[in-house]
């Protein structure tokens, strides 16, 4: 049984979200998380890649002991104190010291799907403003392609999000790339995982 607070998905998909990471990441750099959640990507992520500085962020402060547990938890000591960060405001965070550097890495794992579509949106415009010249943003969770048949699964849960939720669902890859490429990113690498989901890899355009 686990001590903390913890997200059961967020354990299945750590592990190849973190194989796709390795092959796209150097030896060190900075990341910025947006939503964190629970932390265990954080921690799980930290852990394993030590070069890395990691920032975690989440909409409000209710989970950040959470967060700061599970980086104590796995022995982490690269996971930063956890910052409020709500992808629609305009400053990135909107309190506090701002970032003093830009991010080698940006990283929202199950975000756009169970957030208003502006928030994608707020997404891109904040990567285009924090990530480093050649740093990438890693999208991770369901998609709808045109060119690829849904998952019965995956409509049965974009169904079930739009009844919990109006703002919610699955979220077009059309769309998000053009919502990318307005705010000067494009889509340069897509990755299948498990459980009929997409990691995207966004960088600047050039």
């Amino acid at each position: 049984m686990h001590a903390l607070p913890h997200s059961p998905a967020a354990e299945r998909n750590q592990g190849p979200i973190l194989a796709v990471l390795r092959g796209l990441l150097g030896a060190k750099g900075r990341a910025l998380e947006i939503a964190s959640g629970t932390g265990q990507h954080a921690a799980h992520f930290a852990a394993a890649l030590p070069g890395w500085h990691w920032q975690p962020t989440d909409v409000d402060d209710a989970g950040f002991d959470t967060i700061r547990g599970w980086a104590l938890q796995t022995g982490a000591t690269n996971v930063a104190p956890p910052r409020r960060l709500d992808v629609l405001d305009a400053s990135w965070p909107p309190d506090g010291d701002p970032f003093a550097e830009p991010f080698d890495l940006i990283h929202a794992a199950n975000l756009l799907h169970i957030s208003p579509w502006p928030c994608c949106a707020g997404l891109m415009a904040g990567a285009a403003r924090h990530l480093a010249p050649e740093g990438q943003l890693v999208v991770y969770g369901p998609f709808i392609e045109h060119d690829v048949p849904t998952a019965p699964s995956n409509l049965a849960f974009d169904a079930d999000l739009r009844r919990r939720n109006p703002a919610w669902g699955l979220r077009h890859l059309d769309d998000v790339r053009r919502t990318a490429r307005a705010a000067g990113l494009r889509l340069a690498q897509r990755h299948a995982l498990p459980a009929n989901n997409l990691l995207l890899v966004f960088e600047r355009r050039r």
